[in-house]
């Protein structure tokens, strides 16, 4: 071979040093059309960090577990009316059967739906003892006659209502389902000075919502940022709505700031059951029984745990910890289950193992500052089990705030400080009503008549 020509040896390295270096051109060609696809997806800023996900194997099966009881449709309990079939013959070639069997069903439809008008005439006289007076009618909601007398009765009101404050529609949506379903025409207006006119009548079922947190054994609390188009106070526009939530009851309330004095007015300064919520200072203030929601300690905990995995370090004190606080959650969750005496074991060994942790001096800063965030609310980390009425995580007003968030999401909160009245007025109304076991339209519907002013 003459001088200066590769070898055989050199070109079959050249084609392998090749083949490696299109195979990473190609693998990284792929990475990014990825990357670009993902990048243009709707969900893409929103999705779920790669790292956060679970791995395949470590997934929940979907659906219900193993072995649960199947469920149906059930059977309606009135049946309005019977129909029967026959089939005398073949209905294509009008043939003789044989084997004729009977098959049932059970089909629940919807009839057309338009409103009732009524044609209401009421008239006014002069009493020489009471001066003016009128007669009334049960489906009047409102005295206005002339261009402002054509009303909407109580029950579509209430309606009305929960499709606002139930289901979550926007005034624009709810005024078109109304109309869409029910043939009733309203604007977004309209309904709007029909929520502002609900909220004096339902005060007294919000009175005694408020009563009823007071009295409670236990109150789930919670605060998200809510915004108000005209400002709460003269420094900042917006505010916070805070959530006072019981299995029994929930209410709302949009406040300017997010300080103790909201929990305060809220719950009363002789409030003698427990308040389960976050860290937060705001629940501190008020003198009353407490626990700290275990799952944001658990959160914390997982944070911590996941710094010290970058450096390749696995905290015992944080191990330790992790185990303690679920053990809570699951000593709770058995109450019921196991004899009294062995729950009070529980719970000494519970608290043995609290102060143990605490007295211990942990090499990591995160472990530290973990064990420091736990010295804080020392009294409050077994509250949920020396009180039934109280779970060990504050999952209860998130429940609750969540669809409030939604709705944030979509009006951005409220206009005026009217608005915003209205709005935690009827939210606690009808978040609470169900909670109770209470037909909503049935009950609503008295207390939006003209005879309940």
């Amino acid at each position: 071979m003459s001088e200066g020509k590769p070898t055989y040896d050199q070109l079959v390295a050249l084609v392998q040093q090749q083949a490696t270096e299109i195979a990473r051109l190609k693998r990284r060609v792929i990475e990014l059309e990825e990357l670009l696809q993902a990048a243009h997806r709707q969900a893409a800023p929103f999705r779920r960090d790669e790292r956060r996900k679970k791995p395949a194997a470590q997934k929940k099966r979907p659906g219900r577990p193993e072995g649960h009881e199947g469920t149906y449709r059930q059977r309606p309990e009135v049946i309005d009316e019977h129909i029967e079939v026959p089939l005398p013959c073949c209905p294509h070639c009008e043939g003789k059967l044989s084997d004729v069997q009977q098959r049932n069903q059970y089909i629940e439809e919807l009839p057309p739906v338009r409103p009732l008008c009524f044609h209401v005439t009421t008239w006014t006289g002069v009493c020489p003892q009471c001066g003016e007076v009128q007669s009334t009618h049960p489906l009047q909601t409102s005295t206005a006659s002339g261009a402002a007398g054509n009303h909407l009765g109580p029950r579509a009101q209430g309606l009305a209502l929960l499709l606002a404050h139930r289901s979550g529609l926007t005034m624009r949506r709810t005024c078109q389902v109304l109309q869409d379903l029910c043939g009733l025409r309203l604007s977004p207006g309209g309904l709007a000075q029909l929520l502002q006119r609900a909220v004096d009548r339902l005060e007294p079922l919000r009175a005694k919502i408020e009563q009823q947190i007071r009295h409670s054994a236990a109150v789930h609390a919670d605060e998200t940022s809510w915004y108000v188009g005209e400002p709460l106070c003269c420094v900042k526009k917006g505010g916070w709505l805070w959530v006072f939530t019981t299995p029994q009851a929930t209410l709302y309330r949009v406040e300017p700031g997010r300080g103790s004095d909201v929990v305060i007015d809220t719950l009363g300064n002789d409030f003698a059951g427990m308040l389960v919520s976050d860290c937060l200072a705001s629940y501190n203030a008020i003198d009353c029984r407490k626990h700290k929601c275990i799952a944001h300690h658990l959160k914390v905990l997982k944070e911590h745990e996941e710094s010290l995995a970058k450096q390749g370090i696995v905290s015992e004190d944080l191990r330790l910890w992790k185990i303690l606080l679920k053990n809570v959650i699951a000593t709770w969750k058995k109450r019921e289950q196991v004899k009294p005496s062995t729950y009070a074991r529980k719970v000494r060994q519970l608290q043995r193992g609290v102060q143990n942790l605490l007295g211990r001096s942990p090499p990591e800063a995160e472990a530290v500052a973990f064990r420091n965030r736990l010295a804080r609310q020392r009294d409050h980390l077994l509250g949920c089990l020396s009180e039934p009425a109280a779970e060990p995580t504050n999952n209860r007003a998130e429940r609750d705030l969540r669809p409030a968030v939604i709705s944030r999401k979509l009006s951005c909160g409220n206009k005026t400080i009217a608005g915003k009245q209205a709005w935690e007025t009827l939210r606690s109304v009808i978040t609470t009503l169900p909670k109770q076991g209470t037909d909503l339209l049935e009950t609503l519907t008295p207390h939006l008549r003209l005879a309940t002013q």
